[in-house]
């Protein structure tokens, strides 16, 4: 059942996820499979690279966002679709044991002229660990239902 619809958006508002443990299992399977590359793969060639110790893929950063936005209070189950991503930061390593969570913050709301019933929201999320330094922030526009059709 839909949660939050365009109406019941405003630009400034914020709304805030559940807290996801990372373990480093987790992080070397996402990187077995999706990116490869040994500072997310190994703990001692990880050691030798930029990172100085294992650090998450920035996409199983990115997977992980996705689900805490998909879980949190601001999403709707049929009522929301990503259209693009702006901007995609990962200014800090995800590394073992950290515990993230996410903030959304409504930037801009535009009703759609040629399809009443939904518009575009333009949002920015951004994923902290359990030290509140900022591991990943990205800027999107969703595709967000109205309440009822605008004229």
């Amino acid at each position: 059942m839909p949660r939050t619809f365009l109406e019941d958006l405003a630009i400034g508002q914020k709304f805030a996820s559940g807290r996801l443990q990372v373990d480093g299992e987790s992080i070397k399977r996402f990187a077995a499979e999706f990116d490869p590359q040994p500072f997310h793969l190994d703990e001692q060639a990880a050691q030798k690279t930029v990172f100085r110790g294992l650090a998450a893929s920035g996409w199983h950063t990115a997977a992980l966002s996705m689900r805490m936005l998909v879980e949190s209070d601001f999403w709707s189950d049929d009522g929301m679709i990503g259209v693009d991503i702006e901007e995609l930061h990962w200014p800090h390593p995800v590394r073992p044991g950290d515990e993230l969570h996410i903030e959304i913050e409504i930037l801009a709301i535009q009703p759609s002229k040629s399809k009443p019933g939904q518009g575009r929201v333009k949002i920015r999320v951004t994923t902290f660990n359990q030290a509140d330094k900022v591991v990943q922030m990205y800027v999107a526009n969703i595709l967000v239902l109205a309440h009822r059709k605008t004229p």
